[in-house]
């Protein structure tokens, strides 16, 4: 049975075009179509177990996009949306924000017409949709609502006095939904008197990568950090150009540390966090006495650009005493070659990966964990401690 897939967008074209791509695969439908967050809530309430995933516009009149994502989180509906954004400023801030309250991931809105009907924007979709719908959170609703369906009802646009599943106060919430609602799920700040004298005039560094789920998961990571952590931080978050400087003014608007959007040659100092640009690889180099960030457009590796194994595999020419290494949340398997790389040039590095069930996909800390080099397997609520407690504090 092909998965049930909601478009909210007020554009009849996007609608439209984005109907043609998912209904190319015999995989998915287009089950509904809502001209505004307004509407598309309704149809979430009336069916709300009915869909594997969400297309979700961020601009539109009645209800926006994000004022959707809100009253969603509000009422603890759980869907996975994902955010068809324009990468114009304003959308950039926006789609961050978007991820902030729940969104899945996002795909960038084409500009014009001739871009939306480009294979690029259809494998976008078709891959952000084959992730999405086979995710623990998507799976198990989806499964919810066919056990709780009547077996008479069969068409639930032709008949809405019908609702599939259960009232919204028998409803059980979701794993996915517990896991970032439950207060024993939610990270807290790290104290730092209690990791003082660590491997004290030691040379180190912290060097992370994530990916689809990254954004959100990254607010109960970098602001959890005290400021006087004894390593600077950088970071491959996977996103195209136009979204890393939202991602980071946001991140360093919640946290102690400074966090900004990585520039070439930028000096690598404590208490700074380097967010790789969307579009460009970042790089690692030893200039005289000091490490700087090198920046470049060289060509995507698997689609990836930024890529953390570019970033890891330029830390083998460094000479820091250690290098922790994170692994969170994400598609794939970026950042495991360049991890093992650094284990056979024999470098001194502690390895964190998220565990599975903290994860939004996971993909990255699973791939790495199969490699036998990971240290630590944590919650993603206690990544923060781990970090701290194994570099220390100044």
């Amino acid at each position: 049975m092909a998965k049930k897939i909601l478009i909210i967008d007020d554009s009849a074209l996007m609608r439209r075009v984005i109907s043609d791509i998912i209904n190319e695969s015999n995989e998915y439908e287009v089950a509904d179509l809502a001209r505004d967050g307004l509407e598309g809530f309704d149809k979430i309430v009336s069916n709300p177990n009915l869909y594997s995933a969400v297309i979700l516009d961020i601009n539109m009149p009645k209800m926006n996009g994000i004022e959707l994502l809100k009253k969603l989180q509000q009422n603890r509906i759980d869907q996975t949306v994902i955010v068809v954004s324009t990468v114009a400023k304003e959308g950039a801030k926006e789609t961050i924000q978007a991820l902030e309250y729940g969104a899945f991931d996002f795909v960038t809105k084409p500009e014009n017409y001739l871009e939306t009907k480009s294979e690029i924007f259809k494998k976008k979709i078709h891959e952000m949709l084959d992730v999405a719908t086979n995710t623990r959170a998507s799976l198990q609703r989806v499964a919810r609502g066919a056990s709780f369906s009547p077996s008479s009802n069969t068409n639930t646009r032709d008949n809405k006095d019908t609702k599939v599943g259960l009232s919204s106060k028998d409803r059980p919430t979701s794993s996915f939904q517990r896991s970032r609602e439950d207060n024993t799920f939610k990270a807290s700040r790290v104290t730092p008197s209690q990791y003082s004298g660590i491997k004290k005039g030691k040379s180190k560094l912290i060097a992370l990568a994530c990916s689809t789920g990254g954004p959100k998961s990254l607010q109960s990571v970098i602001p959890m950090l005290p400021k006087n952590l004894d390593a600077p931080m950088v970071l491959v978050q996977h996103m195209p150009a136009g979204f890393t400087a939202s991602l980071a003014a946001r991140l360093n608007e919640m946290s102690e540390l400074n966090v900004k959007e990585a520039a070439d040659g930028d000096v690598i100092t404590k208490g700074n966090v380097y967010i790789a640009p969307g579009g460009k690889h970042i790089k690692v180099m030893k200039e005289g006495a000091s490490y700087v960030i090198r920046l470049n457009e060289a060509p995507a590796i698997d689609g990836l650009r930024p890529c953390a194994n570019v970033m890891y595999d330029s830390l083998q020419n460094s000479n820091f005493d250690e290098i922790t290494c994170v692994v969170l949340t994400g598609m794939g398997a970026d950042g495991t070659n360049g991890i093992k790389g650094l284990a056979a040039s024999h470098k001194n590095i502690h390895v964190i990966a998220q565990d599975e069930q903290s994860c939004v996909v996971y993909g990255m800390p699973k791939a790495l964990a199969s490699t036998g080099l990971v240290n630590e397997v944590v919650p993603l609520n206690k990544v923060a401690e781990a970090i701290t407690k194994n570099v220390g504090v100044s």
